[in-house]
């Protein structure tokens, strides 16, 4: 799961806005995420935007080039903090939160692997408990702009429930349009079962090309 702002770069789209003084786009060349507090959104962010952020808040001089964070001397040092730091008084590796990006995959990889479980016949229960999952997980989820973006598109592209194949098919068309919002490439949606539930033992050399 992604934000559809992240691909405009030329619109302040990103509601509830941007703080003043503070980077419209972070070392990662995505558009920074605020909460309605003025925040950066953590789990709406990568890792690395956000600790630039948090930088900037804390050295409020270093925003000044905000516009331009290539150039940033605050993107610049955000580069040099650890993603992960070893524990060195537990036998827990000091993990951070997930960002944006190990959500979005993580959240991705469900997804496909309940279609792939989801019935060939589903009967009218099972399709009423996927169909109020699909909605309260776009009502649930931990990036908020990226639940507006997937509750809009539930909206206008209803999901398909009658069968796992329409369901497998429906979700790889989500799954793609935010694909394309973000630049990258289409996935074959007649290779889903291939990819989410049988496995590419059994396909053709040219097909896995």
């Amino acid at each position: 799961m992604t934000t559809e702002a992240e691909s405009q770069h030329t619109k302040d789209t990103n509601k509830p806005g941007v703080p003043h003084g503070m980077p419209v786009f972070g070392a990662s060349g995505r558009r920074i995420i605020y909460d309605e507090d003025g925040k950066p959104c953590r789990t709406c962010n990568t890792l690395l935007d956000f600790k630039m952020v948090t930088h900037a808040q804390k050295d409020p001089k270093s925003s000044g080039s905000s516009t331009n964070p290539a150039l940033s001397s605050t993107a610049v040092s955000a580069m040099t903090i650890p993603m992960k730091k070893a524990a060195e008084t537990t036998q827990y590796a000091k993990d951070e939160p997930p960002d944006v990006e190990q959500l979005g995959k993580a959240s991705w990889s469900l997804l496909h692997t309940l279609a792939a479980r989801y019935p060939n016949e589903p009967n009218a229960e099972q399709q009423s408990d996927m169909g109020q999952f699909i909605s309260l997980f776009a009502k649930l989820y931990p990036c908020w702009f990226c639940a507006k973006d997937f509750k809009k598109y539930i909206e206008e592209n209803k999901p398909v429930l009658e069968s796992q194949e329409k369901f497998g098919r429906w979700l790889c068309d989500a799954h793609n349009s935010v694909n394309v919002k973000i630049g990258k490439p289409k996935f074959d949606c007649n290779l889903w079962r291939q990819r989410w539930k049988d496995g590419w033992d059994n396909v053709d050399d040219k097909l896995k090309k």
